[in-house]
Order: structure tokens, then C-alpha cells, then sequence
């Protein structure tokens, strides 16, 4: 038989293998990653009629070159361009991630590991990351639990990352805060009586949200002023308690001792003797009206020289004629008392203004060498003893003046703050500091843990406020956290998305404005990525001449690569490049076959010399 029979044999088979990987290639011109192959051709052997001979230079005979007639052709190799870069698809889907660079994303399906470049993933049941179209799940490195903000490269491991832990992020109570802006000693709201409003919003330790009103009021200096806790305010506007379910001394919550308080104006106050009067009977001090009426009975207000709990009904009943025992006058509790006495004076709406009224007591003062202020408590405590006093009796001072018919005024010589003493440079108008322990002395703390459960101390810094003139208008105002956000505290936050870095790090966002890093995505990188083998459903396995891979990958950034979301690679398939070698693999069939063709023609004629 010819030899050219069985050469053009073995050549429409190795066409016929070439024609398969070019079907395959433009059958995958859409898969996902797809990699390209390519076929090359090697001759099949040769068969040598005559070897090679050398020259002889005796005889001058030239060499002969061997003679070989080549039996046919074979695959010498099937190529995968397997670091070619596919083109970009935009899917929009943030799970999708396209790999720029030589590296493979790792999955695992329980037993083994396996490579690939398609990057279609979704969170399964379970919240793992895992492949769409097999359900392997993608392997990365978790968060190094020494430290939350890093990863820990080890081992790689399946990303499960909608666990329960990470779909909510835990609350932190409010610990900083920053209280800036300009202050406005020409503002109406600062040299009221009420002072200028300033709201600073915080968290406990559960997250629950709370409001501190504080007020900035205005000394007799005018670059003077006093910060003032007025309430605390839960989310609906209730005012809190304490444990008790006692209303809150909000001035214990101020860090503050008495020397650091300061004083207003001095202020004239009198009483409308046209409606009200002082009165002693039966050894009480009353306040009457016109008609008769007790309104308060300083007498029993007290205890030991200050007011009883104010919720108490503690006024005892007065009859209305204490000569007649007929006819008695309902109890009232001391801080309705307390109301009618700061409305007989002017301050009706106003008492806890009224209340921290202040003189100076000339004694005292003398002979400590500083200015002592008794409270608008001392006042009326010493009026009453003053006025249940026999007569010569020295009068118990300092005293609210007993107010006459030709003279119902007393002059006060200030108010006295509840607050912080905050200072500014008259010159400047920079902060000056607090308590007037100079510039250094920028904080103060709301002792908030004293009211016990779960909150926390917050201390507050004013160094960025100011003292400027603003055409009347201040913009002072407090926020939580420091100056670069820290300590401001949170809600609980629940997950509403997340997001893969190009260097493929996963943080999930929280509707607290939080972000938590939840793992890495891990890639494999191989010395000869060709050397890789197929496992299909877009997936390789490493082999001895790929490289093994080592279990824990590396960064895909080390080498310059990047992961996009919202994109998957398409196929490299160059489908000009596949027509242009289809056409060339079908002339080369056509050809073979030509050749089996002539060769049984060639062997027809040798079989008709018998005839």
C-alpha cells in the first residue's frame, strides 16, 4: 500500500482534531472567562530509506544528506490562551467581579480546591459567597480577631458573610463631644433670662438616642458665660428620671463646685404689694393675695434651712380665720408654693430663674475676702425667720427685703449659675477656657453615669468656640464625637449593602453610618497558568506543570492586579482569528482528502496491469 494513503490520513484526522478545537472555541464565544485554545501541527514520523554521509576529503566525494519520506502528520500541542484578557461585560450586579490580571479566583466544592476566572457569584442560604453556576464556594481570608480593621492571611476558607453577627452593628454609647461655633454677646437669646439654646443629641450603651438642652446665658462680662445643663430628653421628648423615677438634678451632672460660679447683672426685683402680702399668723409666714388666700408658708418649706423635696404636699392646711379655727385651705406641695412666690415677684412662668437670684453677703464676704452669694433659698429662709423674729431681735441677713406698701423693691446683686464658666479673650474673642483655668482647661465632662444603667460620661470640648460679634445672631452649637468624628456613638445599624474593594476586601455598610470589614476574596497565582487543566463548568485544577497552589494565594494587588465589581469577563475568542482557521483547516482537509484520492487512483492502475 502507498504511503501517501496513510499520510493523508493522518492528516484529515489531525484537520478533524483542529476543526474540534476551533468548534469548541466559537461554541464557548459567550461562556464566561472562556479561554481560547489553539492547535498546532508536528510531522508523525519519518522513515529513512538512506542516512546521511559526510564528506571525504581523500577522495573528494561530497556528503549525501539522509534520505526520509515523512508517514504523516499529528497534534503536536493544544494551546489555552489562558492569560489573554477577556473583555468587560457590565452587569450591574455587585456579586459579579471581573479579574484584571493573571490571577484566578479560588472555590471549593467541600473536598477540593479549583481555579477560575469567572466571576458570576452569588450569597447562598447560608451567606456564603459562593459560584452561580456550581455553588462552590469562594474561599478568601477571614478578619484577624486581634484586630477587626485587618485581615488575617492564612488558610483560605469559605467567605461567609451574611452570618447573623454580621447583619447588625452593635450600639456604642457617646462618649466625645464638640460644642463650636460663635457666641454673640449681642444676641437677644444670650442675654435673655433663658439664655441661648443649645441641643447636644447622644447614645447610650443600647443605642438609644437622647437629647441634652443646654443654655449659654451671658455674666456681667460680657465675654462671660455660663453653660448650663437644663434637661435631658428622651427620642419622644419625655423628660428622663433618675433609677427612683425622681425628675433628674440636672446641676449634679455638671462637674462644678461653688467657687467656680459666676454672677449676672445685679437685678431690681419688687413685689405687686397691690396683689399680694406678706402676713405672719398663728406663727406661720404667709403669702396671701387680696381675697385672703394662702399662696405659700415659707414656715413649713423648710428643713433645716432648705426646701423640702419638692413634690411633697407639705404646706400644711391654714385656716382662713385664725381666730374662728373654721374653714381650712387645701394643701399645696413646695413647688406650688414656689410657683405663686416667683409670680407675686414678677417671674410668673420663671421660677427656676427666680430661684437662682442671688445676694451678696456683706458679712461673709468681708471676712473671707471674697464675695459670698447667698441663694434666692437663703433669702427666704432668713425673711421668715426674720419676720417670726421678736421684737430686737437682730434680723438675720442677708434676707429678702419684706416688701411695704411705700417700698416694694430689692435690689440683688446677681444670678447665680448652675454651669460651667466659660471665658473668651475680650481682645481676640478665641476660647479662653473654663472655670477660669485658662486656655488648657477646654473640657468638661456630663457625668451622665451617674444616672446609673447604661450611660456613659461625656466629655465635651469647647476650644473651637468663639466670642465675635455676628450681627446679633450666634451659631453655636454642640455635636457628638471629636473632631475627627470619634466618640460620637450609635444606634444599633442594620446591613443595607455591600461593597468589594478592587484588592476584593468585603465591607458590609450599616444604616448607622458604620462600615465592617467582613474578609478578603483570595486569588491564586501559578508560575505556567497553561499548565492548568480543565474541569469544566469554567473551572481548572492544578497540575505538576502548572505550579501547586500553596492554600492560602496571595493579594491579588501584589502583582498589579484588581477586581471590578458590577463586571464579568467575557470570552477571548477572536471570532475573525476562528474563521480565518476554520477556512485554513477546511483547505487543509480538502487537500488530504485529494491526496487519498490520487493515491487510490495511483493504485487503480496498478491493479488494471493484469489486464
Amino acid at each position: 500500500m502507498m504511503r501517501s494513503l496513510f499520510s493523508g490520513v493522518s492528516g484529515l484526522k489531525t484537520h478533524q482534531t483542529r476543526m474540534d478545537v476551533i468548534g469548541n472555541n466559537i461554541a464557548n464565544v459567550n461562556t464566561t472567562a472562556y479561554k481560547s485554545s489553539s492547535m498546532t501541527f508536528s510531522a508523525l514520523m519519518s522513515q529513512t530509506t538512506k542516512r546521511a554521509s559526510g564528506p571525504n576529503a581523500l577522495t573528494g566525494v561530497a556528503g549525501t544528506n539522509a534520505r526520509q519520506i515523512g508517514l504523516g502528520v499529528k497534534a503536536g500541542a493544544i494551546n489555552t490562551n489562558i492569560t489573554g484578557q477577556g473583555s468587560s461585560q457590565s452587569t450591574g450586579n455587585p456579586f459579579d467581579i471581573m479579574i484584571t490580571g493573571e490571577a484566578f479566583f479560588v472555590v471549593n466544592n467541600g473536598v477540593s480546591n479549583y481555579f477560575t476566572r469567572d466571576g458570576s457569584f452569588y450569597v447562598d442560604g447560608a451567606g456564603n459567597l459562593a459560584m452561580t453556576s456550581t455553588g462552590y464556594n469562594v474561599m478568601g481570608w477571614q478578619v484577624d480577631p486581634d484586630d477587626p480593621g485587618s485581615i488575617k492571611q492564612d488558610t483560605v476558607t469559605a467567605l461567609r458573610i451574611m452570618n447573623q453577627a454580621n447583619m447588625t452593628y452593635p450600639p456604642e454609647a457617646t462618649s466625645e463631644a464638640i460644642i463650636a461655633g460663635v457666641i454673640d454677646s449681642n444676641d437677644k437669646n444670650v442675654t435673655s433670662p433663658s439664655g441661648k439654646s443649645i441641643n447636644l443629641g447622644f447614645y447610650d450603651a443600647l443605642g438609644y438616642y437622647y437629647t441634652a438642652k443646654l443654655v449659654m446665658k451671658q455674666s456681667d462680662n460680657p465675654h462671660q458665660f455660663s453653660l448650663e445643663l437644663d434637661r435631658i430628653l428622651d427620642s419622644t421628648g419625655k423628660e428622663i428620671r433618675d433609677l427612683e423615677g425622681n425628675t433628674l438634678d440636672v446641676k449634679s451632672l455638671v462637674k462644678l463646685s461653688e467657687t467656680d460660679r459666676s454672677q449676672a447683672k445685679k437685678t431690681t426685683i419688687g413685689m405687686d404689694t397691690t396683689a399680694y402680702q406678706w402676713a405672719v399668723e398663728g406663727g406661720n409666714v404667709l403669702l396671701k393675695d387680696t381675697d385672703g388666700k394662702t399662696l405659700a408658708n415659707l414656715t413649713s418649706m423648710f428643713n433645716n434651712g432648705s426646701f423640702v423635696a419638692m413634690d411633697t404636699e407639705n404646706v400644711p392646711a391654714v385656716p382662713a380665720d385664725p381666730t374662728a379655727g373654721t374653714d381650712e385651705i387645701p394643701a399645696i406641695t413646695v413647688a406650688e408654693a414656689l410657683d405663686n412666690i416667683a409670680k407675686a415677684y414678677g417671674y410668673e412662668g420663671s421660677t427656676d430663674e427666680f430661684l437662682k437670684l442671688a445676694k451678696i453677703d456683706e458679712a461673709a464676704s468681708t471676712a473671707g475676702g471674697t464675695d459670698v452669694y447667698r441663694s434666692m433659698e437663703t433669702l427666704l429662709y432668713n425673711m421668715g425667720t426674720n419676720m417670726l423674729a421678736a421684737a430686737g431681735t437682730a434680723p438675720t441677713e442677708p434676707a429678702l427685703k419684706i416688701p411695704s406698701a411705700d417700698d416694694s423693691s430689692d435690689v440683688l446683686d446677681g444670678r447665680l449659675f448652675d454651669g460651667i464658666l466659660v471665658d473668651y479673650n475680650p481682645d481676640t474673642g478665641v476660647f479662653n477656657g473654663l472655670n477660669g483655668a485658662g486656655p488648657t482647661n477646654a473640657t468638661f465632662t456630663l457625668n451622665l453615669s451617674a444616672l446609673g444603667g447604661n450611660f456613659s460620661n461625656i466629655t465635651v470640648d469647647m476650644s473651637t468656640s468663639s466670642n465675635y460679634d455676628k450681627k446679633g445672631t450666634s451659631t453655636i452649637n454642640a455635636t457628638s464625637g471629636d473632631l475627627e468624628g470619634v466618640g460620637a456613638g450609635r444606634r444599633l445599624g442594620e446591613m443595607i449593602g455591600l461593597t468589594i474593594q478592587d484588592n476584593g476586601m468585603i465591607y458590609a455598610t450599616y444604616d448607622s453610618g458604620m462600615t465592617k470589614l467582613l474578609g478578603q476574596i483570595a486569588t491564586a497565582m501559578f508560575a505556567n497558568a497553561s499548565g492548568l487543566e480543565k474541569s469544566g463548568d469554567n473551572l481548572y485544577s492544578a497540575t505538576l506543570n502548572s505550579g501547586e497552589f500553596d492554600g492560602i494565594g496571595v493579594d491579588i494587588t501584589s502583582d498589579g492586579g484588581y477586581m471590578t465589581t458590577g463586571q464579568l469577563e467575557m470570552s477571548n475568542v477572536d471570532l475573525s482569528s476562528e474563521f480565518t482557521e476554520m477556512i485554513t483547516t477546511q483547505r487543509g482537509f480538502q487537500a488530504n482528502s485529494r491526496i487519498i484520492t490520487v493515491s487510490d487512483t495511483l493504485l487503480e492502475e496498478l491493479t488494471n496491469l493484469k489486464r
